[in-house]
C-alpha cells in the first residue's frame, strides 16, 4: 500500500507541506501568530514556555522545538525569538537543520520591535512558501508513516470500537514496515501489567512500568493523588467509573504488536514498529510530542466529541457514538457507531481506519484542518515556572 506524500532530506515523507512558524519563548507567540495569518501555506506553532524554568524544562523545550521542526510536514522553518529567553535558540537552530532543511531566525530585539520583525517574517515566509510550493507529491510506502496515536473526551464507547479499530490499524500499519506511537501514560495505570506484557523483551516491559511510576510519582510530589485528576468529570458523565476501566479502555489503540521500545516526550522512535512514548493526557501536550516525534499522522479516538487538531500534523477524529457523531459533525472524521449496532466489526472498522489514514496522510483534508480548530498547543513540563 503507498500514499502521496512529500519526499524530505533526512529520509523521511511529509503528509503536508507547510512553512512553519515556530515560537521560541511564549513572549513572542503574537509575532509568530501575525506573521502566520499574513502567509497562506505556514503554519504557526505557539507555546508558554521558553522563560523562567528549570535547566529540566528548559531543555524538554529546546528538544521539543528542534524534533517539531524537524518534522516532515514542515518544508522549511523560521524560529522567532525575543532575544532574552533561556531557550538555546542557536541549539534549536542547528538540531533542525541537521534534517537538511531550510531554517531561519528573527529576534524581535534585534530587529526592533514587533512590528518590524512582523514585516520582516512575512517577506520572509512568502518567499520559502514560494519555493515549497515547488515540492510535488510523489508514491511512498505506507512504511514511512509515523502514526501517533490518542484518545480524548472518552466515555464508554471508546474502550469499545474506536480505541480497539486504531489497535487494528496499527496492526496493520506496523506489518507494513511503518510505525505507531502510543502515548498518556497517565491512562495506562492500573492497566499497566497488561501493556507490559505485549513488550518485546523484560527491558521494555520495564521501561513501560517505569514510566508509570514516574507519573504517579510527579502527582504525589505536590501531595497529590492522580486518581484525582483521573478519570475527567467528562469521563465520568460518560460513563467511565475508575481509572483502571479508562486504561482498559485506551490500551486497547496499542493493538496486539509486540512494543519495541520505551521513548522520553518528544523522542524520534528510531526503533520503528510500535512503541510508547512518555506523555500526559492532555490534548496539547501530548498532540505536540506526537508531532515532536516525527509524526506525520494522527489518530485521535473520541467518545464525547474532543475538538482539537494539530497545526501541521493532520488529526483524525474517530468515534464511536452516534450521538457525537450528530452532535459534533464540524468535528468527527470517521463514525463507527455501526459496530455497536451489530453492523460492522473491529477488523473491518480497523482496516477502513488504515485506508483513511492512506488517504489523509495524501493529501485529504480534516474536519480539524477545515475548522482551523489546532492552536491551543503546549509542551509538556514537569517543574514549576520560577
Amino acid at each position: 500500500m503507498e500514499f502521496m506524500g512529500y519526499g524530505r532530506p533526512d529520509g523521511q515523507v511529509g503528509t503536508r507541506n507547510f512553512v512553519g512558524i515556530l515560537s521560541a519563548v511564549v513572549c513572542v507567540n503574537e509575532v509568530v501568530e501575525a506573521i502566520a495569518r499574513q502567509v497562506q501555506g505556514t503554519a504557526r506553532f505557539t507555546h508558554h514556555q521558553g522563560c523562567c524554568q528549570t535547566p529540566l524544562d528548559i531543555g524538554l523545550v529546546n528538544k521539543a522545538l528542534i524534533g517539531l521542526g524537524k518534522n516532515p510536514n514542515l518544508h522549511s522553518v523560521i524560529v522567532v525569538s525575543l532575544g532574552c529567553e533561556s531557550t538555546d535558540l542557536q541549539g534549536v537552530i542547528d538540531g533542525i537543520k541537521a534534517s537538511g532543511k531550510r531554517v531561519e531566525h528573527l529576534v524581535v530585539q534585534e530587529i526592533g520591535g514587533a512590528t518590524r520583525t512582523i514585516a520582516q517574517g512575512v517577506l520572509l515566509a512568502q518567499e520559502m512558501v514560494g519555493e515549497a510550493s515547488k515540492e510535488q507529491r510523489k508514491p511512498f510506502p505506507i512504511s514511512k508513516l509515523i502514526m501517533g496515536m490518542k484518545c480524548g473526551s472518552s466515555d464508554t464507547s471508546s474502550g469499545l470500537v474506536p480505541n480497539p479499530a486504531i489497535g487494528v490499524a496499527s496492526d496493520l500499519l506496523v506489518e507494513a514496515g511503518g510505525t505507531s506511537i502510543l502515548g498518556e501514560v497517565t491512562e495506562f495505570i492500573g492497566a499497566e501489567h497488561i501493556l507490559a506484557s505485549h513488550a518485546k523483551n523484560k527491558e521494555v516491559a520495564d521501561g513501560i512500568l517505569a514510566l508509570v511510576d514516574r507519573m504517579e510519582k510527579r502527582a504525589m510530589a505536590v501531595g497529590e493523588d492522580i486518581r484525582g485528576g483521573q478519570p475527567t468529570g467528562g469521563n465520568i458523565k460518560g460513563g467511565l467509573t475508575t481509572i483502571e476501566e479508562k486504561s482498559l479502555g485506551a490500551i486497547a489503540k496499542a493493538g496486539s504488536a509486540p512494543i519495541q521500545a520505551v521513548y522520553e516526550y518528544g523522542e524520534f522512535p528510531e526503533a520503528g514498529g510500535l512503541v510508547v512514548m512518555d506523555s500526559p493526557g492532555r490534548e496539547p501536550e501530548i498532540l505536540t510530542g506526537l508531532a515532536a516525534a516525527g509524526a506525520n499522522v494522527i489518530v485521535f479516538a473520541t467518545g464525547r466529541g474532543a475538538p482539537q487538531g494539530f497545526p501541521f500534523v493532520p488529526v483524525i477524529k474517530i468515534t464511536g457514538s452516534q450521538t457525537a457523531a450528530e452532535k459534533m459533525i464540524d468535528h468527527i472524521d470517521m463514525n463507527l457507531a455501526a459496530v455497536i449496532d451489530g453492523d460492522d466489526t473491529i477488523p473491518d472498522a480497523g482496516k477502513r481506519v488504515l485506508d483513511r489514514v492512506v488517504s489523509v496522510a495524501s493529501g485529504e483534508v480534516t474536519k480539524a484542518e477545515l475548522s482551523g480548530y489546532f492552536n491551543a498547543m503546549d509542551i509538556f513540563m514537569q517543574g514549576p515556572v520560577i
